[in-house]
């Protein structure tokens, strides 16, 4: 989630970075830089940790320059050192970028370099992109001609800026996943990763779409799209009031956090996972391997949409780390005197940190000898104080009552923790076992692009009354998700169910008014829950699908196919509950309910 300034005009361009920069540190405080073109030549001053360590940089030692460009990092790859800030310089001098997202293809990339001749000083990723551009500036003759050239090679989400040396007063960027907004001014344009960091100076702004090139001068803008033609995108007149400003747009804070769930993802994994080795560490929670060898079971602890966190965290700590878990409602499980010893590791898994019931029982756990973790979005909340470790979430703020990608993130969080019990009780781990981390920020993305299908199927079932949700295995727990987003956000009964005990009861409810939502993705289960579609089918339920097959081979069965994307099983839960959410999205909206202030719900439930 890195935050991304540029400016080309008449204007002081250090000051203006720095301002940007404080209205987006939001987005990572890291390590933060500037760079400018000072008279033919790159100046770049760059900073280990908060925004304020860049400014006591630059005062003493001023620069200024004709354009430039301003980052602040959260970290994805690499720790954040200042070697790892950006702006990040090209090894001949000759250009710097600044970037935000994820190059999945990195590592072929920069070996294919190495052995080219290029030197790398960071760990990061972006020094690819930066070398890879550089490479072909020659060639090209041109930023731009080089800048389109390397985003053909380039794969993942991503976005990037660039200045160069070429004596041309420009910026290149591009889009491919995370937002860019560009601003126009009287002979001067910016550029910026949000609109709010643009407010004070423009309300005249250019949204770029996936796949656009842009070159920003001052005398304004010209945009490439994906295919290389020259376009106009619409410009558009922000005349936002605070809330506005903070909802990026967005009618509902909800499918604005539905949609920052990529970002939210990458930032919740990144500069945690070594992709060349497959190792997992964290900032504030470790285990020797005597330690974890000690593990003897885990508790996850949780309520809401958190337990069902914890139910898909079972499976992943079970498979990858080869430990029995037990998942307790937060509610219950001081109450039932449960057996708890030295060799317990008990998790607290809570957005908010201060949920009264997942403290209580975190507590309980604690008093009969747990080591206790806790997986938390908020810094310095309740549950981080009480536990020994914390993996922190890094959503971002949730202002929606409905958790989207605070879940999201919790399923990456309890991944990441199954996968460093795994390493650290001396199991095997290899890049391959992290090689599809990198591609769910895309594989989210992609499934998002379903929202006009989802909407227009709300339209059909927004004034049915009951809904049922099946899933198997690891999908089982999304099922239950799915069910609990559209019962809190549009107040309709839902149900969610392991799809093998359908018949065990919820089979004597399906008629023509019951849609029934099956998750049917991978091969462990697939045919079983097909079998389940023809049984719903058979009884004229409508059957609805989350598939990552094609949809024709469920033509005949399903009514509506929702396809994601295939991953590995351990992330496919993921993808799945993304179409979910967005369907209780719509389903509430069509029935006039307030989707990000559901009645009597609260954000965090601080009393038992």
């Amino acid at each position: 989630m890195c935050g991304i300034i540029g400016y080309v005009g008449h204007r002081k361009v250090v000051p203006l970075l720095l301002d940007g920069l404080r209205r987006l540190e939001y987005r990572g405080y890291d390590s933060a830089g500037v760079t400018v073109i000072r008279d033919g030549e790159l100046v770049t001053v760059r900073a280990e940790g908060k925004l304020d360590r860049l400014v006591e940089r630059l005062a003493g030692e001023p620069v200024d320059g004709s354009h430039g460009l301003g980052h602040t990092r959260w970290a994805t790859h690499g720790p954040p050192l200042e070697r790892n800030a950006h702006p990040m310089v090209d090894a001949r001098s000759r250009l710097a970028l600044i970037h935000n997202g994820i190059i999945e293809n990195f590592l072929p990339l920069k070996r294919r370099l190495i052995a080219e001749g290029w030197e790398f000083s960071s760990d990061t990723d972006t020094e690819v992109v930066a070398n890879l551009v550089s490479s072909y500036l020659d060639e090209e003759g041109d930023l731009r001609g080089a800048v389109a050239r390397a985003t053909r090679e380039l794969e993942g989400l991503f976005a990037f800026a660039l200045v160069s040396i070429s004596g041309e007063r420009e910026i290149v960027a591009y889009r491919q996943g995370p937002p860019l907004v560009l601003g126009i001014g009287e002979r001067e344009t910016f550029l910026a990763s949000d609109p709010a960091a643009l407010l004070t100076y423009t309300k005249d702004v250019v949204f770029l779409e996936n796949g656009d090139l842009a070159r920003l001068t001052e005398d304004g803008l010209e945009i490439q799209d994906a295919s290389g033609e020259a376009v106009e995108r619409e410009s558009h007149r922000l005349l936002w009031d605070p809330i506005q400003a903070e909802k990026g747009g967005y009618k509902h804070f909800m499918l604005k956090e539905i949609h920052e769930q990529p970002q939210a993802i990458q930032d919740t994994f990144g500069g945690r996972v070594d992709f060349e080795t497959g190792e997992v560490g964290f900032d504030y929670f470790s285990l020797d391997p005597e330690e974890a060898g000690a593990i003897r079971e885990v508790h996850l602890l949780a309520c809401g949409t958190s337990l069902h966190a914890g139910l898909v965290g079972k499976f992943l700590i079970e498979e990858l780390a080869r430990l029995p878990v037990q998942v307790d409602y937060g509610s219950e499980y001081r109450y039932r005197d449960p057996i708890v010893n030295e060799g317990t590791l008990a998790i607290g898994v809570s957005q908010s940190g201060e949920t009264a019931d997942t403290l209580s029982a975190m507590e309980a756990a604690k008093e009969r000898g747990a080591r206790l973790l806790a997986v938390c979005n908020v810094l310095g909340s309740q549950a981080t104080r009480i536990a020994e470790g914390v993996v922190y979430t890094h959503a971002g703020p949730e202002i929606g009552v409905a958790s989207t990608k605070a879940f999201t993130t919790q399923l990456v969080a309890l991944y990441l923790v199954a996968l460093y019990l795994r390493q650290q009780r001396g199991l095997p781990i290899g890049p391959e076992i992290v090689a599809d981390l990198a591609h769910l920020p895309g594989a989210v993305d992609e499934a998002l692009q379903q929202e006009g299908a989802i909407e227009e199927m709300a339209r059909k079932y927004h004034l049915e009354e009951d809904f049922l949700y099946l899933g198997r295995g690891i999908n089982y727990p999304i099922a239950l998700e799915g069910a609990l987003k559209l019962k809190e956000i549009s107040y309709i009964h839902a149900e969610g169910y392991p799809a093998g005990e359908m018949k065990h009861g919820p089979i004597a409810l399906i008629d023509q008014q019951l849609p029934v939502v099956n998750i049917a993705t991978g091969d462990k289960v697939f045919e079983k829950m097909l079998g389940n579609m023809q049984e719903v089918k058979a009884r004229d339920g409508a059957v609805i699908a989350v598939t990552d097959r094609d949809p024709s081979e469920l033509e005949e069965i399903a009514d509506e196919v929702l396809r994601v994307p295939r991953l590995s099983d351990h992330l496919q839960p993921i993808v799945n509950v993304v179409p979910l959410q967005l369907l209780a999205y719509f389903v509430g909206v069509r029935r006039g309910a307030d989707v990000d202030q559901p009645r009597n719900l609260a954000k965090s439930v601080t009393v038992e």
